[in-house]
């Protein structure tokens, strides 16, 4: 009797502390593979820290992760569609290519007959042939899919192909540079950055955006007889938002100027050069924004629209989706259309970034795309994903390839890393839906 009440007592503290972590993770409703990704994102980061004398967790190689991330974390948001109705694209490095070198070639050759060098409308319109000749591309593959009924492997497969060798075709194998002034804010560096002051205006605005979503949720929730967070949860979510929102616009405003640009940017606009020198922030980069901003209207297309619905429902069932009277098929000429346009958003970034179009450009980019959605949980078995997710993936893929940058690890071996990190992503991924049955 003893033994039994003191094996009772001993368990309670346990389960006491297990409740109060359910309870947590139930009230505040976050998703728990998320936060193990960003524990392994954590991870990762404190790893490589430690490996190169703190040199990785530093604002100038955060800022830097930062941009390379983005114009792979914009595909990834597409792509997480895609997979969620049981396709694939592995096309998205060869369409980037395509398109950067055709945005390339009408700034660089075409435009400047008509309207000069660096003219204003002329990273516009480069901009809106980008994502024409995107969309169409993308308009192509899903009609070949849908209508002809080919398998979205073998066609996007071919597409790799094909339009690696259009890019070549367009200019017989030459590299176009430089792009134009205004189309160049597009990549980051110096003159695409927006400062510290207006860093924190979009932190302050992003915060607002958190909060008003998440009290719109509690009204829409109440409005349909939903259950509602407690309102210490409520509270608790939109402070991590804030704190995660502010805390990264403080690192990019502690990342500085060159010395050398910032003398240059003092001597033409007359400023005193201090004894100290200038600090001149980059604040947060072009690029990230673009990359966030897709990622918000991707989310909202794939949870607020009825063409979202319908993709989710499709990648569940895509028989009963097709008795249900969903027009399957224009859905999936639709996904790989939207899927042509983000890797026309993508070759803008990669191609200002580059300050050319280049024949290599986008190569296995479709590797780290796919990655990326798989490992932010997407599933290969469809019917399941988050455009965060995919966008987290995409952050892990960049500080695995930016870490082993700063060791001096050889590119073949880093392309082994991130083929295992694929092949134990999709593991995980099964392990996950077994035990979820």
């Amino acid at each position: 009797m003893a033994e039994t009440l003191h094996s009772t007592t001993s368990k309670g503290p346990r389960d006491a502390e297990a409740n109060l972590v359910t309870r947590f993770f139930r009230a505040t409703e976050i998703d728990t593979r998320l936060l193990g990704m960003i524990g392994a994102l954590l991870i990762i980061w404190l790893g490589f820290q430690i490996m190169t004398g703190g040199l990785f967790l530093t604002p100038r190689n955060l800022w830097n992760l930062s941009v390379q991330t983005a114009y792979v974390a914009v595909m990834a948001t597409g792509m997480v569609l895609i997979i969620v109705t049981r396709n694939i694209d592995l096309s998205v490095g060869s369409v980037l290519g395509f398109c950067g070198m055709i945005m390339g070639v009408t700034q660089a050759q075409i435009l400047p007959q008509y309207l000069g060098f660096d003219n204003p409308a002329t990273w516009i319109i480069t901009l809106i042939v980008g994502l024409i000749v995107g969309g169409l591309i993308g308009t192509l593959h899903g009609m070949i899919i849908a209508f002809l009924n080919v398998p979205s492997f073998i066609v996007t497969l071919g597409g790799l192909l094909v339009w690696r060798g259009a890019t070549w075709f367009v200019t017989s194998g030459q590299t176009v540079a430089p792009m134009d002034v205004n189309f160049r804010i597009m990549g980051g560096g110096t003159e695409g950055s927006i400062g510290a002051t207006w860093s924190w205006i979009v932190g302050i605005i992003a915060c607002l955006a958190i909060v008003a979503s998440i009290i719109n949720s509690r009204r829409q929730r109440k409005r349909f007889g939903f259950p509602r967070r407690p309102l210490w949860a409520e509270y608790f979510l939109s402070a991590l938002g804030c704190f995660l929102v502010l805390g990264a616009i403080a690192i990019a405003n502690n990342y500085y100027w060159p010395t050398n640009i910032a003398k240059r940017y003092a001597e033409a606009n007359s400023i005193a050069w201090p004894e100290a020198g200038l600090q001149i922030p980059y604040g947060i980069a072009v690029p990230v924004l673009i990359a966030v901003m897709v990622g918000a209207i991707v989310t909202f297309i794939a949870t607020r629209l009825r063409f979202g619905r319908y993709v989710f429902a499709i990648g569940g069932n895509p028989e009963a989706a097709e008795l249900a009277g969903i027009k399957t098929r224009w859905v999936t000429v639709r996904i790989f259309a939207l899927m042509g346009v983000l890797c026309a958003i993508a070759a803008a970034i990669s191609t200002a970034r580059l300050n050319a179009a280049t024949n290599a450009q986008g190569e296995l980019d479709e590797l780290y795309t796919i990655a990326a959605a798989v490992i932010g949980g997407t599933s290969l078995a469809g019917g399941t994903g988050t455009i965060a997710g995919a966008m987290l993936g995409a952050l892990v893929m960049q500080s695995l390839q930016s870490g082993m940058v700063l060791l001096g690890i050889d590119s073949p071996l880093q392309r082994i890393v991130v083929g295992a990190v694929l092949v134990i992503a999709v593991w995980l991924d099964t392990v996950y839906r077994s035990r979820a049955k």
